[in-house]
């Protein structure tokens, strides 16, 4: 394990319109000056290597579109029940697609005891098909890249993650 070592991981598909904001958010936060203690990685849709990641890591914070019902452009932080069920860890995850809740499932199931794991969630105004491609984020999307970078960066410099 990472000892005291922070993730932020980027999910998302930049070919699915705002489905690829997680990814937007942590290209902007690795272009900031780093920190020893932080690992920003793009994991795009690679859930089985996100998942093997959260092994390394106690501290995990995930940016990734999250449908809640708000408007478009509203930021989330959530905690994922701290219970992830390990029935049905990694059903449905690929190689290629990911589910923040599945991951977690998966790496619990293996092993990974992450103590501080939130979900910093965009709501996305549209995310196409997968048989549709739709490169860039929506306006109120796009918007909100940076405002969720402020917040990622006091949330570590808080000490909450």
């Amino acid at each position: 394990m990472t000892q005291g070592a922070t993730l932020v991981a980027g999910i998302g598909n930049i070919f699915l319109g705002d489905d690829g904001f997680g990814v937007e958010v942590v290209r902007r936060l690795a272009e900031r000056p780093a920190r020893q203690d932080v690992r920003v990685v793009d994991f795009g849709i690679r859930g089985l290597d996100l998942a093997y990641a959260l092994l390394d890591y106690p501290r995990v914070i995930l940016v990734d579109a999250t449908m809640r019902g708000g408007a478009p452009g509203t930021l989330y932080v959530l905690e994922p029940d701290a219970a992830c069920s390990d029935a049905g860890a990694g059903a449905g995850l690929t190689a290629h697609g990911i589910v923040p809740e599945q991951a977690l499932a998966l790496a619990r199931s293996i092993g990974a005891q992450p103590g501080y794991v939130r979900v910093v969630g965009c709501e996305p105004a549209q995310i196409p098909d997968a048989d549709d491609i739709a490169v860039g984020l929506s306006a109120p999307v796009a918007a909100a890249v940076d405002e969720a970078v402020r917040l990622i960066e006091t949330m570590l410099q808080a000490g909450d993650a």
